[in-house]
């Protein structure tokens, strides 16, 4: 009898352990099958041809038609005067630079897709990168018109910028060279001011999208994160020297010290600057800057109080030639309005190809436009009647050890010597005296 019972205790308790089993089984089968329902609910969070995603049929063919129709046909809608508005050059230099910017990257070159359908064209991705640049809208204001994504105009314009910079840059954001130095002697002696090269001053671009553990790096008197740039222009807006970069934080003396501005001048790699004031010979070119730069041989101030008549004129003049530089960041800004804007990109080397891009386009614009007004000759501004500078001794570009170690220092000290500022700026004012002071 009990080892009847011990059985039916023993079948019982197996019994409960598999209908508890089963039930947990069952549990989890229902468990995955909702979690499986939820997945396939959801809209994919990925790019690419993964299930979710939505497909938009933009018609890249009719855009690109209606494109060419309106800008690039032989008879467009749109005239040159609306395209120079527009694109903010003419098409000339926009197919010019269309052109070289295919030859760098294949990226603008149109492509079948994978289905064998025709991709955007070159014009396309080019006209979505420069409405961005000239407009500083939203990547997502150009779909309607180019018909191309937000993602993808994005890529264009970083492709864009990173492709002008390559191509570009040797030869828009060069040093002065032999002619270029002669005409600026020449346009410097004209104004009252021999061995002027430019004037220098710094601009604040505002970064929006600046990560928050930057802020106070970034932050300064404007009490907003900004990148600073540094350039030197000259009388006709062009401009010679950018150095972007700097945190906001920085003064204009701290770009200063980091910029690269007279490292050439310091190595020997330079065209030697000649030119005599008031009985006085000078070998070193000078920029006009604010009062809140050093005093140094190659940067003349202004009078902040000037006392007297010749002193009144000259801080008069300086003043007005410093503007140059000023002038030629607001034509910039005007241009294009991305760098009037706060910067909404997140990395700062991006910020930094789209600076560059703009001052790139930016000189291209005034050779261009020189060029024309001179009759299609990029060379009748050069005046010959300003006698050169010598360069048979000039210092060959290496990249090497030019100069040794005391020629360096010396031209180290000569740049940054007080006394030869402060007599260059009292040679200057007598200067001026003697051309305008009887006017």
């Amino acid at each position: 009898m009990s080892k009847w019972r011990k059985n039916i205790a023993f079948d019982s308790s197996s019994s409960d352990s598999s209908d508890e089993d089963e039930r947990n089984n069952m549990m989890m089968r229902m468990a995955i099958e909702y979690h499986t329902m939820q997945r396939q609910n959801q809209p994919a969070k990925h790019g690419g041809s993964t299930s979710g995603r939505r497909h938009y049929d933009r018609d890249r063919v009719s855009g690109n038609a209606q494109l060419i129709k309106d800008y690039f046909a032989d008879n467009p809608v749109y005239d040159a005067n609306l395209f120079r508005r527009r694109f903010r050059m003419h098409r000339p230099l926009f197919i010019r630079i269309l052109n070289d910017i295919q030859e760098h990257d294949d990226y603008f070159v149109q492509k079948n897709d994978a289905l064998g359908f025709p991709g955007l064209t070159g014009i396309q991705k080019m006209t979505a990168a420069m409405r961005m640049l000239a407009y500083g809208m939203s990547a997502d204001a150009v779909d309607e018109y180019v018909r191309i994504g937000e993602s993808t105009t994005i890529e264009c314009l970083k492709r864009f910028c990173k492709g002008v910079v390559g191509v570009y840059e040797h030869q828009y954001l060069r040093s002065p060279n032999v002619e270029d130095i002669s005409r600026l002697l020449r346009m410097g002696e004209e104004r009252g001011f021999p061995g002027m090269l430019g004037s220098l001053d710094c601009m604040h671009w505002e970064w929006k999208n600046c990560p928050t553990a930057y802020h106070g790096h970034y932050t300064g008197h404007v009490h907003k994160p900004t990148i600073i740039l540094e350039a030197v222009a000259s009388y006709d807006l062009w401009i010679w020297h950018v150095f972007f970069g700097m945190p906001g934080s920085n003064n204009d003396i701290n770009v200063l010290d980091a910029s690269n501005l007279f490292a050439d001048l310091r190595d020997g790699r330079t065209p030697p600057v000649n030119y005599t004031i008031n009985g006085h010979n000078y070998t070193m070119g000078y920029f006009l800057a604010d009062g809140i730069y050093p005093k140094w041989a190659t940067l003349v101030q202004t009078i902040s109080q000037p006392q007297g008549a010749k002193k009144k004129l000259f801080a008069q003049k300086q003043e007005s030639f410093r503007k140059d530089v000023e002038r030629a960041f607001g034509v910039l800004q005007s241009r294009f309005a991305i760098v009037r804007g706060p910067a909404r990109f997140w990395n700062r080397e991006d910020l930094c190809y789209i600076m560059k891009t703009c001052v790139i386009l930016h000189n291209m614009i005034i050779e261009n436009e020189r060029a024309e007004e001179d009759g299609g000759d990029t060379n009748m501004h050069h005046n010959n009647e300003y006698d050169a500078p010598n360069f048979e001794n000039l210092v060959q570009l290496s990249r090497g050890s030019t100069v040794q170690f005391d020629e360096f220092m010396a031209r180290h000290r000569m740049i940054r010597s007080s006394t030869v500022h402060h007599t260059l700026r009292n040679d200057l004012i007598e200067h001026l005296w003697s051309r305008e002071g009887d006017m």
